[in-house]
């Protein structure tokens, strides 16, 4: 495996234990130790890798029930073991659950990493949210994330990253120093468009599943108003607004320029995100799919808001930033490749610039479809996500070890099977579909769950045994295509 040095999410925290030992996580009932170290199984063997009942997290009713029903229609033994392994891994190793105030209250870790990162935590629970109408234990811990996520936006909505003790310091090595307006609770205060976005797809993805009001609190839609004034904040129409973020680091993407306000834009309505959902600094600040992921979160939180709350005021306030990004992006958020063909952008500036790339963090111009910003069918994006995944993309690498997106958080010819996953949930064609559950299946190094990058020659160099999103993800793929496509899981791959 590959040992992670750099600065960054990346790094597997050495300081799990000192935050297990804080006297104010004590106070707050917390585990002393975060049970779980995935074991590398005996090579040949496949021995469920979930933690002992006892020492699970969190246990659903529903999911057990789920894992069974999927597991029954998989063919291939391989998968079908991946597939018990990950698909209840957030919920195995991640769940923290308590009261507060008397309503519920869930801190859910990405794995390897003990804080909750706003993005990862709502994607996390997503695998699940077709079972909370059936699972009042479920219900509860999405309750609790979305109260959990409340108060962390009204923390800071510049903050991607939050401690467990709203009343602690970060602990985080790479953050203590951060030239940022850093507050109690906050653990890295990086701002990216998507951190919001997840926090408001989070609600709307459990008002669809359930019509239940419970969590649409004044305490939800203060942090929903506060979002949405975030947002138009970072059109930086009016100034450059009040977020900065300075970085001593030796990789230039974990820094800003300009005093660390970021680099010049023309202010053209986009929304500018210093930060991508990698966690590594924008190179342009008009970041395309991030823009368009705010459009579509922008208008669910509308419906949420009507619907939920009656509240007319918050819908119109969130239909209207929509309406003016989506012109916005629309207008200046588009290029031509060299062959003349004209497709997304990954980051724009304004005056015209723009680079095309694609990273395996979602949101991103691959997983545009899946996260519902632009139809499948749509001919410009399939015309980008077909540029993506190819040698047009500077990110994109083939190998022995199979092809995929990375990105610059793990480095060259570096492929994440989250980007992998991502196209199999977007593609029509079967024999993609096959084609990426093969290399998921055996891009695991024989550990049986998934990883955040391996090399596109040798999956045994790889980053992150403990990757709850990734896990969650491919657990998600595996049941939509029980769903949608079950004579692929049937066959042995």
């Amino acid at each position: 495996m590959i040992d992670s040095t750099n600065i960054g999410r990346r790094t597997l925290v050495a300081g799990a234990a000192a935050l297990a030992g804080s006297p104010a996580l004590a106070q707050l009932g917390a585990p002393a130790t975060i049970p779980y170290h995935p074991p590398v199984p005996p090579a040949g063997q496949m021995p469920s890798l979930r933690p002992a009942p006892a020492d699970r997290r969190f246990v659903s009713p529903a999911v057990e029930r789920e894992i069974a029903r999927v597991s029954a229609g998989i063919g291939d033994a391989k998968l079908r073991w991946m597939f018990g392994n990950c698909y209840p891994n957030t919920l195995d190793t991640t769940v923290t659950m308590r009261d507060v105030g008397g309503a519920p209250d869930a801190f859910v870790i990405t794995g390897d990493i003990p804080c909750l990162w706003l993005r990862d935590s709502a994607a996390q629970l997503r695998p699940y949210r077709h079972l909370v109408r059936g699972d009042a234990r479920l219900a509860t811990l999405f309750r609790g994330l979305i109260a959990r996520q409340s108060r962390c936006v009204l923390i800071d909505p510049y903050a991607n990253a939050f401690m467990e003790d709203p009343n602690t310091r970060t602990n985080l090595s790479w953050a203590l120093k951060d030239q940022t307006a850093m507050k109690p609770g906050v653990a890295e205060r990086k701002w990216e468009i998507d951190s919001l976005c997840y926090f408001l797809r989070l609600g709307h993805d459990y008002w669809r599943a359930t019509r239940d009001p419970r969590p649409f609190t004044a305490e939800w839609a203060a942090a929903a108003r506060l979002a949405v004034a975030t947002l138009r904040e970072q059109q930086r129409l009016d100034g450059p607004g009040p977020y900065r973020f300075l970085r001593a680091a030796t990789r230039p993407f974990e820094t800003l320029m300009e005093d660390g306000f970021g680099p010049p834009t023309r202010k053209v309505g986009m929304i500018h995100s210093m930060f991508r959902p990698s966690d590594d600094a924008c190179l342009y600040p008009l970041f395309v799919p991030a823009n368009l992921f705010a459009v579509t979160a922008l208008r669910e939180l509308a419906s949420v808001a009507t619907e939920a709350r009656n509240d007319a005021a918050l819908a119109a306030d969130a239909a209207a930033l929509a309406d003016t990004v989506a012109r916005a992006t629309a207008e200046h958020g588009r290029m031509r490749l060299a062959d003349g063909q004209e497709v997304w952008a990954y980051e724009v500036d304004g005056f015209g610039n723009a680079i095309f790339m694609d990273d395996a963090n979602v949101p991103s111009l691959l997983g545009l479809a899946m996260l519902g910003c632009v139809g499948a069918d749509d001919p410009l994006w399939r015309r980008t996500a077909a540029a993506a995944w190819s040698e047009r993309n500077p990110w994109f690498a083939r190998g022995r070890a199979g092809e995929g997106i990375g990105g610059p958080h793990v480095g060259a010819r570096q492929p994440w099977p989250m980007s992998m996953i991502v196209r199999a949930m977007s593609a029509d064609d079967p024999a993609v579909i096959r084609t990426m559950l093969r290399q998921i299946r055996d891009g695991d190094a024989g550990t049986g769950l998934i990883h955040e990058a391996h090399d596109a020659d040798d999956p045994a160099r790889f980053t992150r045994s403990w990757f709850a999103w990734a896990n969650g993800l491919f657990g998600q793929l595996i049941v939509e295509l029980h769903r949608t496509r079950p004579a692929i899981l049937k066959e042995a791959l």
